[in-house]
């Protein structure tokens, strides 16, 4: 039972952001998910144990309700047994109950450890569970930003490989390491500086072609040769 204790409690108190953290430094979710096998693993073992004791404290119980019984029917023969002036007989029947008396109470000091062990036991399931759901969403959601970093990184990638454009995301992008947030907010910052360049050299281009129309025009209005001729 201690060592069990001692397990769970571990496991209870582990703190989740330092998981966090570390499945984000990994870019991997190793971590979280042998937190998880282990938190399986300790509430079979928990509902194993409560499963145990809670069979011995209702055990106890009904014992104890046949001791109580047994004093009662005792103590009624004592006070029949004085009235009807058996005095020997009403000794002996009162010794016997006292007898029971002290049995109850060793049953009930019994009683009393198995049932708070078991309340301890279920009280622990109850947080280790929670913790469970926590983490089960936690790592729901760190799979998702996860696999939305990758690809944001596989843009990064995709449009670096277009020309040898360097710039302040080069700087951004080293920082990935940092957390996952960190990770996506850069990609981001990159994607869109990218984006930014292509905008500027297509505007460029436009301008160009604009500029070169309207100049056609206007040798065309003042009947003067095309550019080149």
């Amino acid at each position: 039972m201690t060592t069990l204790t001692e397990k769970v409690t571990v496991l209870i108190t582990a703190n989740l952001h330092a998981l966090v953290d570390q499945a984000l430094q990994r870019n991997s979710l190793a971590v979280v998910d042998q937190y998880l096998r282990q938190v399986d693993d300790q509430l079979a073992n928990l509902a194993d144990a409560a499963a145990t004791v809670g069979g011995e404290v209702k055990s106890l119980e009904r014992r104890l309700g046949d001791l109580d019984q047994q004093a009662a029917e005792l103590d009624q023969a004592v006070d029949r047994l004085l009235t009807q002036g058996q005095e020997p007989a009403a000794a002996a029947a009162q010794s016997r109950l006292n007898g029971l008396r002290q049995l109850r109470e060793t049953y009930q000091a019994h009683h009393g450890r198995h049932a708070q062990e078991y309340q301890q036991l279920l009280e622990m399931r109850a947080k280790l569970e929670a913790r469970q759901a926590a983490m089960r969403q936690q790592r729901a959601e760190l799979q998702a930003l996860l696999e939305l970093a990758r690809s944001k990184e596989a843009v990064v990638r995709t449009l670096r490989s277009l020309d040898d454009v360097r710039g302040a995301g080069d700087s951004d992008l080293s920082r990935l390491a940092q957390g996952i947030y960190a990770r996506l907010d850069q990609a981001s910052t990159a994607v869109e500086l990218r984006a930014a360049t292509l905008d500027e050299q297509i505007e460029r281009v436009l301008d160009q072609q604009t500029i070169a129309g309207q100049l056609a025009e206007r040798r065309e209005r003042l009947r003067l040769p095309a550019a080149g001729r």
